[in-house]
């Protein structure tokens, strides 16, 4: 008799996946540290600076609703390797970038075509047995999120030894590397359905219609998202200002902090495959709100600033990773399409909440972002005591 059950993808790949995700998800995240750089070099105020990070995020949104679901469509390889090379050529506009508008435009191409991390996260649970999906999920997410916060500190390094436009064009020359390793390391992967592209889009926009846990967790992510976004899009504002004058090497450092919240993502992982998904999701809305709580004391600390970014970023990692537990059981057969919907969603929250982070910091200052952003998570649990996901 034919044994049929599926094994565990070998520890090699998973740990390829994983870095794959953390160099592309990257480049919508250098930029958040060099804020003042770039106000300085295309003379434009706060709240125009923060439209840089926006515009990553509204690609990158854009991307998860026309671009992923391709990745039901089309065989997966050729796909990845394609929006990695075109991902590589906005980041040399980015990076050669003449004025403030040619820099928006090619970092909303950047955002869009950084959608692969999305397309590989699917690919990752399809290779997982049920057993251990949200395990493995959690590993590759790990990736994920360590390149989501080392970004920053890569990003401040490089700009305080050279400039950042160097930061941009290094993360091309990767993007490219990994185009070619990706096309010929990764396993085949069948497309799933032949339908047309018209009609893939349409049947992506009915998950949000058919699936109420997709709605009830893309909207959870999106409010967790819209805070964690307003905390990194302003806190360099913060710290390079009085009293703590940071370079930018003191803001990469910092950006550290927030690193150490990547572990937890495994654990929810873990967690969230014996069935407390729930319970993890509600705590971590509470461990969100304590911890603008904190942010707000701190305005003259940096301890505290940096206790509330581990704790911010612990929290957004675990209601993603409980999140995709719950959405890549609803419908096995468009895994890509169901996550398309969620990530989008989230993403046009982390776009707003990039926005009026910034508009918030220029209005208010750090107070008026810590009410703002801490009233999200919040938000999140008040409409959490009203479902069953």
């Amino acid at each position: 008799m034919t044994d049929t059950k599926q094994h565990a993808p070998p520890g090699w790949l998973v740990l390829l996946l994983a870095v794959s995700c953390g160099l592309t998800v990257a480049n919508l995240y250098y930029a958040q540290p060099l804020l003042a750089e770039l106000r300085g070099t295309f003379g434009v105020g706060e709240a125009a600076a923060g439209g840089v990070v926006t515009a990553t995020q509204i690609g990158y949104a854009a991307g998860m609703l026309l671009l992923v679901p391709l990745g039901d469509r089309l065989e997966n390889r050729g796909l990845v390797a394609t929006l990695l090379a075109v991902a590589s050529a906005g980041l040399v506009v980015t990076g050669v970038a003449p004025g403030f508008a040619v820099l928006l435009i090619a970092s909303l191409l950047v955002g869009a075509t950084s959608v692969v991390v999305q397309i590989l996260i699917p690919f990752a649970a399809d290779l997982s047995p049920d057993d251990i999906r949200g395990r493995i999920v959690g590993r590759v997410v790990s990736g994920l999120l360590f390149g989501i916060l080392l970004s920053r500190v890569v990003a401040s390094l490089l700009a305080e030894v050279t400039s950042w436009r160097v930061v941009f064009l290094i993360s091309a020359a990767a993007m490219a590397a990994l185009a070619a390793v990706l096309r010929f390391a990764l396993p085949r992967r069948a497309p799933k359905t032949d339908v047309r592209y018209g009609q893939l889009i349409r049947s992506t926009l009915a998950m949000w219609r058919k699936h109420p846990a997709l709605r009830h967790r893309a909207l959870y992510q999106s409010a967790m998202f819209g805070a964690f976004s307003a905390f990194w899009t302003t806190i360099a504002f913060v710290l390079t200002a009085p009293p703590f004058n940071y370079s930018q090497l003191g803001v990469g450092l910092f950006a550290l902090a927030g690193a150490a919240g990547a572990a937890v993502a495994p654990l929810a992982g873990r967690w969230s495959d014996h069935g407390h998904g729930r319970r993890l999701t509600a705590g971590a809305f509470v461990l969100c709100a304590a911890a603008f709580a904190l942010a707000g004391f701190g305005a003259h600390s940096v301890v505290l600033l940096a206790i509330a970014a581990i704790a911010v970023d612990m929290a957004v990692q675990t209601t993603l990773v409980t999140g995709q537990h719950v959405i890549y059981q609803l419908d096995p057969a468009a895994r890509a399409r169901v996550n398309s919907v969620y990530l989008g969603t989230f993403f046009v929250g982390g776009a707003i909440g990039s926005q009026a982070g910034s508009i918030a910091f220029h209005l208010g200052g750090w107070p008026a972002v810590v009410v703002f952003a801490g009233a999200l998570p919040l938000l999140g649990l008040a409409g959490m005591t009203r479902t069953r996901v």
